[in-house]
């Protein structure tokens, strides 16, 4: 992230990514993710989650808790505290439902001036957004990047550190069709943990176990099917919904080979 901060003056380099690595060290995996790609594992058919996504709803309470500390971040046009929708002049001290850092369930409080700011998160879903301008809260660069038309840098509240989980490959015995697919928000955003082990299962038994190109097939198959087909309404899936409007990049890892089979 620093780097990049160092390109960006140097090079004139703006921009930001989310980041989502593998590294295999001595029999483990360790999966570091910083954004909202996706990490699984499909072992013997069962899903093990490496992974999950930072964005402003699951990510509310630490977002809320630097405001309040730095409540200078915020330029006078947020507010940290979340309401279930905007509040209107109208309704001035009266009681409406909140939550504040500290809390995972909602109170009421009366409505005060300050409460008419836009909330610091607002949206639900993949509509969420932190200071109606981003809809992750980490990964790496962005660092340029403010509100509309302000004044108000939304770099503080983005950290570049990845959650790491970890694991131990020599506990389990693997065969050819157990893998690890990592994949960007456009294969999420359309294709659920089951539907995407489905679809490994599917193709991984059309091919020898000793085939090296199935897992090729496997991620460009999981790509073809979260874009959809071009239709007269845009992109469409098997199901006539709207196929993935992002960038789709998949990779699946193997984690055992021929001589593991059974």
């Amino acid at each position: 992230d620093e780097q990049i901060e160092r390109e960006r003056a140097s090079q004139h380099l703006p921009g930001g990514c989310c980041a989502l690595a593998a590294i295999y060290l001595m029999g483990k995996f360790y999966v570091a993710n910083a954004g909202d790609s996706r990490a699984i594992i499909i072992r013997n058919g069962e899903i093990i989650p490496m992974s999950r996504e930072f964005t402003p709803e699951t990510e509310r309470q630490r977002l809320q808790f630097l405001a309040l500390l730095r409540p200078e971040l915020l330029g006078k046009e947020f507010t940290h505290l979340e309401f279930p929708r905007r509040i209107q002049p109208k309704e001035l001290g009266k009681k409406m439902l909140y939550r504040d850092q500290n809390m995972n369930g909602w109170a009421y409080k009366k409505i005060e001036e300050d409460d008419l700011k836009f909330p610091l998160i607002f949206g639900e879903g993949k509509k969420a957004r932190m200071m109606a301008t981003i809809g992750v809260t980490r990964g790496l660069g962005d660092h340029d990047l403010k509100v509309f038309s302000s004044n108000i840098h939304i770099k503080p509240f983005l950290s570049c550190f990845p959650e790491v989980r970890v694991y131990d490959l020599t506990q389990y015995e693997h065969c050819p069709d157990d893998v690890l697919v990592l994949g960007t928000d456009g294969l999420w955003d359309v294709t659920n943990d089951k539907e995407v082990a489905g679809v490994v299962m599917e193709v991984l038994t059309s091919y020898e176990p000793n085939d090296p190109c199935r897992y090729t097939m496997v991620a460009q198959e999981l790509v073809v099917r979260s874009r959809g087909v071009l239709k007269e309404r845009g992109w469409r899936l098997a199901n006539d919904k709207l196929g993935s409007g992002d960038d789709i990049s998949v990779f699946v890892i193997p984690l055992g080979g021929p001589g593991n089979y059974t």
